[in-house]
């Protein structure tokens, strides 16, 4: 039996939507060269035909409204979709410029015409493109009922791609950019397989509505999306992905239709990604594993994404791909590194750009780094003899941590995992959190900032928290009772839960824990050590400033078992070529 969606009345509009182009106006008008939505925002360098609150008809007969910002004259351009529910005309409200600006970003970068955290059509139509900006169904004055991603939005956007592809002023090529909720959309846009879709350009998003966004490990943390779900806003219904997850916490025919077939995408993609981003780095790197496109590339950069996406040389790059796949130019794109990574150092030595053929890059070892319960640390040997480390899951500190010093430069690039033996006493089940830390030779831990604004006030914000704009290490999370892995989705480097079936813990059973932590490029120099912590808590805190922390129920006491027939060890990537 079909699992219904649960819907819920939408949003009223926000205090995001204060921008200039926000009242429906249907029409056409020219915003001429140096046009100036206000001093904080750039002048647009070419006159723009804006054509504003354009009803587009879906399959189901519902009606939704998109801008059109394109080129004057006759000549024929492609057309980039920047689909979410974030609303289309927004941009040149406050919001946007506020945030921007306390993240360090430069003041005047962006026109106010893109939508949150999309292409901005001030550069875009300079270079011969057109740039859809939409309202998702049931958003602003859009009709039908508001879907939380998945086959619905697909759909949806594939509708548009076919509009849009036919309309008199495109050359029959449509592209798809953006970050966040625009990358996501474009999974499960290109999954549709619309026919027109020439090529898609995900800058760090997740695919998996269930593992990526409410129940990040199978825990229902749903204060992130408690922030997003604000943007559903309109004059109908909305689903409740919070309510569903309450309802529904474990995985069914429900959360199946929000996993992304990634399986089926064969465009052109250049996907973005980064190690540092815990909402997005697990889904943006499984994309790439996943899609079926003979052509696509990699690069991952070492910031935010924000910074990075509005960067103009990385714009310069993006563009010399929708050039050769939206405008058939032949201009070496072909010839890029299908992958582009980095290798973090976490003291401002980072490398960037190192070319691949693959992620990870060839001459990448596997290699097991045991933990010994005893001595409290990692070695490459597994103990002589069985022990245990254990922590009160409800005192300070709460954690178990394991070290390791090398005495070599040793890098560190892919996939790491763990696998724990782990039992519960006083309990039946155990929520646990994992980061893998790079200490000094003295001992301290590193980190480093991704946003350029490293203030004090930024500091106070990251110390505990906003795990997105400071990076301490690859991590991950699980809940005990869920560690059965899915074993369609699952491989030997990464391990995937099928959150399907709850197996809670009796007394004095042991039992294994395969975890996925997220990817990572890092370099460990001589005399520098890495500690894994295994805690009760979230040891990155929230990942935004403001969020609540997620507050796990852990109780009684969680024991790692090590060495023996028990032997938990913590799986790294070594470079050795």
């Amino acid at each position: 039996m079909k699992t219904e969606p649960i819907f819920v009345p939408a949003f009223e509009k926000s205090e995001k939507s204060d921008g200039l182009f926000v009242p429906f106006e249907p029409g056409t008008r020219v915003l001429p060269a140096g046009w100036q939505a206000k001093p904080q925002f750039k002048a647009i360098p070419v006159d723009i035909v804006f054509e504003k609150d354009v009803a587009v008809t879906m399959r189901d007969g519902k009606t939704i409204y998109v801008d059109v910002l394109r080129p004057v004259g006759a000549e024929k351009v492609p057309v980039i979709v920047a689909w979410s529910p974030y609303g289309k005309a927004a941009g040149t409200g406050t919001f946007t410029p506020a945030l921007f600006a306390s993240l360090g970003m430069k003041p005047g970068q962006l026109s106010g015409l893109e939508k949150f955290e999309g292409p901005d059509p001030a550069y875009w139509v300079a270079q011969g493109y057109a740039v859809c900006n939409p309202d998702s169904r049931g958003i602003d004055q859009s009709e039908g009922d508001i879907a939380v991603l998945g086959h619905q939005e697909g759909e949806d956007c594939h509708d548009l791609i076919e509009w849009l592809a036919v309309q008199d002023w495109c050359n029959g090529k449509v592209g798809m950019t953006g970050t966040s909720y625009l990358a996501a959309a474009q999974w499960y846009t290109a999954a549709e397989q619309p026919p027109h879709l020439a090529a898609i350009n995900p800058v760090e998003g997740f695919n998996d509505i269930y593992r990526h966004l409410v129940q990040r490990g199978g825990m229902p943390d749903h204060a992130f999306f408690r922030v997003l779900e604000t943007n559903y806003a309109g004059k109908n219904r909305r689903e409740d992905a919070i309510a569903e997850a309450v309802r529904y916490p474990l995985v069914n025919d429900l959360w199946d239709s929000k996993v992304a077939q990634l399986e089926k995408i064969n465009v052109p993609a250049y996907i973005v990604a980064s190690y540092s981003n815990t909402l997005h780095t697990p889904g943006t790197f499984r994309g790439w594993r996943s899609i079926a496109s003979a052509e696509r590339w990699l690069r991952i950069h070492n910031s935010m994404e924000w910074p990075d996406y509005y960067d103009d040389t990385n714009r310069e790059d993006l563009r010399r791909f929708f050039d050769r796949f939206l405008k058939g130019q032949n201009n070496g794109w072909d010839e890029t590194p299908r992958v582009r990574y980095s290798v973090l150092d976490l003291k401002g030595g980072d490398r960037v750009n190192l070319p691949a053929a693959d992620f990870p890059p060839q001459g990448v070892v596997d290699t097991k780094f045991y933990l010994d319960g005893r001595m409290r640390a990692l070695q490459t040997e597994t103990p002589a003899s069985p022990s245990t480390a254990a922590y009160n899951a409800e005192t300070y500190p709460g954690l178990a941590s394991f070290t390791i010093r090398f005495d070599k430069e040793t890098e560190l690039v892919g996939y790491p995992k763990l696998s724990l033996f782990v039992e519960a006493k006083g309990t039946d089940d155990m929520d646990l959190f994992f980061v893998v830390q790079k200490l000094d030779a003295g001992g301290n831990p590193l980190w480093a900032f991704t946003i350029p604004n490293q203030g004090s006030m930024m500091m106070d914000l990251t110390d505990r928290g906003a795990s997105i704009m400071r990076y301490k290490g690859p991590n991950g999370r699980v809940r005990v009772s869920l560690r059965h892995l899915d074993e369609t989705q699952s491989t030997d480097a990464v391990p995937v839960q099928s959150f399907a079936r709850s197996e809670k813990l009796a007394a004095g059973q042991i039992v294994e824990v395969e975890v996925a932590l997220s990817p990572l490029g890092l370099v460990v120099y001589p005399g520098e050590q890495l500690r894994l912590v295994v805690s009760a808590t979230e040891t990155l805190g929230a990942m935004m400033p403001g969020q609540a922390e997620y507050q796990p129920g852990n109780k009684g006491q969680h024991v790692i078992h090590t060495g023996g027939e028990h032997a938990s060890y913590l799986r790294l990537p070594i470079k050795t070529a």
